[in-house]
């Protein structure tokens, strides 16, 4: 059975709590030619918010998924093809990583799980909003990501593992010692890219780079070089 991950490339994370770059609309964010659209953020996150980025990509075809950072600003909206739910798994408080969820499911009456998946996060910049927010111990060698990628698809059956350095360009010897360590699972990274030679350096060891600071602190023709770095990177698999 496929996961729509499975053809994905490149995944465009639009943050609500920031502004698009002066002139542009989400119109000209789901023409950059990305596979898919993930909504979130680690602050500053309303359901109000949420609610106005999907209703405003929602008419133009491109994928739509919500990102929480919590359950209190998940939504319930038919324009949405499902839910990413992150579970850090190298987070120094629990709560990040069977917590928040346990809540939301308590809370949460006629949940779909159909369009309900979870991301194996493993933060390794330290200085980031994630680290902070989750106590994640990103102090981790390659070997140690490795493991923590294994454990994620061997033991707890996880499709999507992420690779989040979250405002910096990750190590590509932590990426590739990730992605060797796995024989199913597609791996994510996020972190730092910022053109196309970044692009096309991480998607030579990722099967889905995720780009989000880029589109709104320098706008959509960045995030199509993106686009294009990593489709490049991927031509020839």
């Amino acid at each position: 059975m496929t996961a729509p991950w499975d053809d994905w490339d490149h995944v465009l994370k639009v943050d609500p709590d920031k502004e698009l770059v002066d002139g542009e609309t989400f119109e000209d964010v789901c023409a950059t030619g990305t596979d898919a659209i993930e909504i979130g953020g680690t602050t500053g996150m309303t359901r109000e918010k949420m609610e106005t980025v999907v209703e405003a990509c929602s008419k133009y075809g491109v994928p739509l998924y919500q990102e929480p950072s919590n359950p209190a600003v998940v939504i319930d909206d038919d324009a949405l093809d499902g839910y990413l739910i992150p579970t850090v798994f190298n987070a120094g408080d629990s709560f990040w990583v069977t917590g928040a969820h346990k809540e939301w499911v308590r809370i949460e009456n006629g949940l779909d799980w159909s369009r309900t998946h979870t991301e194996a996060y493993i933060v390794l910049n330290p200085d980031s909003s994630v680290a902070e927010y989750t106590d994640a111990n990103c102090d981790q060698s390659p070997d140690d990501v490795a493991a923590y990628a294994a454990v994620a698809e061997k033991l707890f059956g996880q499709e999507i593992i992420y690779i989040e350095y979250s405002g910096t360009l990750g190590d590509p010897e932590t990426v590739q010692a990730a992605a060797d360590a796995l024989d199913e699972s597609t791996l994510f990274y996020g972190g730092g890219v910022g053109d196309y030679d970044t692009a096309y350096r991480m998607g030579q060891y990722a099967d889905v780079v995720v780009v989000g600071d880029l589109l709104h602190d320098e706008g959509c023709a960045a995030v199509r070089e993106t686009v294009e770095g990593v489709n490049d990177a991927h031509a020839g698999d």
